[in-house]
């Protein structure tokens, strides 16, 4: 039970440190509230956010922030 339990520290550690370099490597919001009020358009990049580098990267955040959660969880249980 202790070999598991250290595998599961192991992997949330790697998890944390990937999530980690994923967010700073994000790209910041630079339109934000003020694209919203200024009407503009959805550009070809908006379109096909999602097959670009940047999309990959939100979809990977989103896996290893559920990822995170849920070992944070599986940890806090009594072993």
């Amino acid at each position: 039970m202790e070999a598991l339990k250290l595998l599961v520290q192991i992997v949330y550690i790697l998890v944390c440190i990937a999530l980690t370099f994923v967010v700073l490597r994000q790209e910041g919001k630079q339109a934000g509230l003020s694209g919203a009020l200024t009407g503009t358009t959805e550009t070809y990049w908006a379109k096909n956010k999602g097959r670009s580098v940047e999309g990959t990267l939100e979809r990977v955040t989103k896996y290893l922030a559920a990822a995170f959660m849920v070992l944070s969880i599986v940890l806090c249980l009594k072993w």
